[in-house]
């Protein structure tokens, strides 16, 4: 009989990702330090980025894409007078301007990257272009193959301001939604200031309702590894339905959701009960203190999206 590999552990890791490690390697060693059967991460962080990488274990992989899509904040400093083909340190230089921008300048550019922008992404990004991942396609072009044009998309910038600045560059703090890029942001406001400039330093300060300052640092985590004292740090998994509406259900209705099938919506004790559900919303359908299905409300019936076997 082949040997089972890991252990049914379920939760979120909110974990303080270093600089100098990609997120796949990080999710690994968290893996490893739970012995966990299965692993995921909440919203890639690059190498040279330190803060905030929600790890999700087991079965709280399934409310990942809850996750990705929540507010995030960061903190970033740029450097001015020179871009780069990463829009960061490790790229090399692609052009350069001796133009250094004020305090007044600065803020008064910061007005036109606020609400709903349109934002080209870094060419070293994880964008898909026709299946392929755009560094991918972007390491190719430095061998001497054509690089394709990355489209524009709509991200969201909720709040952008400047924290401090000199003639050698700038710290900013960025509060934003899904899909948006701190390096493309840098790159755009130097642009817009007549400059050019490439993100020095990069540090995730939250994702939803995961905060850096109750991150756990890898290098403790590592000292607990396969130890019960490492559960201390393991999150339940709804911490990452938070802002989704709790729907209490009956052990018969938790075993009709485990089973595929759906509660009727329609009767007036039905409507009564769900009312805080409009059509196509999502909740999480709990049963005592457990929860069994990530559900939606729809065609006159809660359906189950995601169900959750704890």
């Amino acid at each position: 009989m082949a040997k089972r590999r890991g252990q049914p552990v379920h939760g979120w890791v909110n974990l303080d990702k270093p600089r100098g490690i990609s997120s796949a390697k990080a999710v690994a060693i968290v893996r490893r330090v739970f012995d966990a059967a299965k692993a995921g991460h909440g919203g890639t962080l690059d190498p040279l980025a330190s803060g905030v990488l929600p790890i999700a274990l087991g079965e709280a992989t399934k409310t990942v894409s809850y996750t990705m899509g929540k507010s995030k904040s960061y903190e970033f400093s740029l450097a001015w007078g020179s871009e780069t083909s990463t829009d960061d340190t490790e790229g090399e230089v692609t052009r350069q301007s001796d133009r250094r921008p004020s305090d007044d300048d600065i803020d008064r550019a910061l007005a036109q990257f606020h609400g709903v922008i349109d934002q080209v992404p870094p060419d070293y990004s994880a964008i898909k272009i026709e299946g392929a991942r755009a560094y991918d396609l972007a390491r190719q072009a430095g061998a001497g193959q054509p690089l394709p044009a990355l489209k524009p998309r709509e991200v969201r910038i909720d709040q952008f301001r400047r924290l401090e600045s000199d003639q050698a560059g700038a710290r900013f703090f960025v509060g934003c939604g899904k899909g948006a890029y701190i390096r493309a942001l840098a790159r755009d406001l130097g642009r817009a200031l007549g400059s050019a400039a490439h993100v020095t330093s990069l540090r995730r300060l939250s994702v939803g309702q995961f905060h850096a300052d109750h991150a756990i640092s890898l290098d403790f985590l590592e000292k607990l590894t396969h130890s019960a004292a490492a559960f201390e740090h393991l999150h339940p998994v709804v911490s990452a339905l938070d802002d989704i509406p709790a729907l209490p259900i009956s052990r018969a209705e938790a075993t009709k959701l485990r089973h595929g099938q759906t509660l009727p919506a329609l009767s007036a004790s039905a409507q009564q009960r769900f009312a805080m559900l409009m059509a196509g919303d999502t909740a999480i359908a709990i049963e005592g203190q457990t929860p069994v299905a990530l559900v939606m409300l729809k065609a006159g019936a809660i359906c189950p999206v995601r169900v959750l076997n704890l």
